[in-house]
């Protein structure tokens, strides 16, 4: 069996524990033998799986050797393909939901290594935080005791990397597969367990990719969800902190007011969204390209969080939560050319405040 020729699995795993000493062994195998095995691959993700007690040095190194070889050594090489993320699934995730921790990082570890992968592993590395809020524990929140409805700032650092990871070799804003789990994220957290932190990243990925779908020049993904963002224009005070400080609803005329300024547009000059404008027909073109180039790379379609799917997830809502309001006027203050149903939508929420 290749490089774990050296690596007795079988004594591991009748002992039920990983031990410095494997993972030192298992350090010098793959330094004499660089190349992966499928069997060898699987091999360790059944020893993680089955060994309940494991020395700390392991994880990095189970991350690193599974990584390695299903995006550089199994084809194709250099990106996550649709096979591929199938493949990490059934292994890591059969139920949904990664088990542990050593899990999580591959998974992350993953994208990340990767130039290129299809929106499906992005959303299933989110789809994770979105786990972890509604049950209120999970791989995310080791030794902590439960607290369904509330998001951390790990969770949201930890989406904000997927997010990057994914989009690091293309100029595509958030998919809908992505802004799909956001949402469903958005609709755990509790209105009273929200953060800023949160707030600023739920509204900036998607109302990006919103007015993205609508036909705007919008900034990459590496401007547009980092946080400073929210703060280029001088102003300390972010949305997420008018909602933390107790005002009733973002759709307030002075709350949108505030978020104008902070967008950069209004009063202030400047920040990532000054200058939304639209896309010229070449540009339009460029972007279709952009997607259909990945889509083969991938063989996984891209769909856009456009005008018909923000609609059919916050139509039928009765009354919005904050961070939904606070969404519809980003998009409504940023967006040059606004549609009917979204400009009515905004107002329907304003009225409901």
């Amino acid at each position: 069996m290749g490089f774990l020729t050296s690596f007795s699995i079988d004594e591991i795993r009748s002992r039920g524990s990983i031990r410095d000493s494997d993972v030192l062994r298992l350090r010098r195998a793959l330094e004499q033998d660089h190349a992966i095995s499928a069997e060898e691959a699987d091999a360790l993700i059944a020893l993680n799986a089955e060994c309940p007690v494991k020395d700390p040095s392991w994880g990095g190194v189970f991350v690193d050797i599974v990584a390695e070889y299903l995006v550089h050594m199994r084809k194709p090489e250099g990106y996550v393909s649709a096979d591929k993320t199938i493949w990490l699934m059934e292994r890591i995730g059969k139920s949904g939901r990664v088990q542990g921790h050593n899990e999580l990082e591959l998974l992350l570890a993953v994208v990340e290594k990767a130039r290129w992968s299809p929106p499906s592993i992005a959303a299933f590395a989110l789809r994770q935080i979105e786990h972890s809020v509604v049950a209120g524990a999970g791989p995310l929140r080791p030794g902590l005791a439960p607290e369904p409805g509330a998001i951390s700032e790990v969770e949201v650092s930890l989406a904000r990397r997927v997010m990057l990871a994914f989009g690091v070799e293309c100029s595509l804003p958030l998919t809908r597969a992505e802004a799909e789990v956001l949402m469903g994220i958005n609709e755990a957290v509790h209105p009273q367990k929200s953060s800023p932190a949160w707030t600023e990243l739920f509204v900036s990925a998607v109302g990006n990719a919103v007015l993205a779908s609508l036909g705007h020049v919008v900034p990459v993904r590496a401007d547009a969800l980092r946080r400073e963002a929210w703060h280029d224009t001088g102003d300390a005070r972010s949305v997420a902190a008018l909602l933390r400080d107790g005002i009733a609803s973002v759709a307030s005329q002075q709350a949108r007011d505030r978020l104008s300024a902070l967008s950069g547009r209004g009063p202030r000059e400047g920040g990532v969204w000054a200058n939304c404008r639209t896309l010229s027909p070449e540009e339009r073109a460029l972007s279709r390209l952009e997607r259909q180039r990945l889509e083969i790379i991938t063989n996984e379609p891209i769909e856009e969080a456009d005008e018909a799917w923000l609609l059919g997830r916050l139509q039928s809502k009765a009354r919005l939560n904050d961070n939904e309001a606070a969404l519809l006027t980003f998009i409504e203050r940023e967006a040059s050319v606004l549609p009917d149903s979204i400009r009515t939508l905004a107002a329907k929420a304003r009225v409901a405040a």
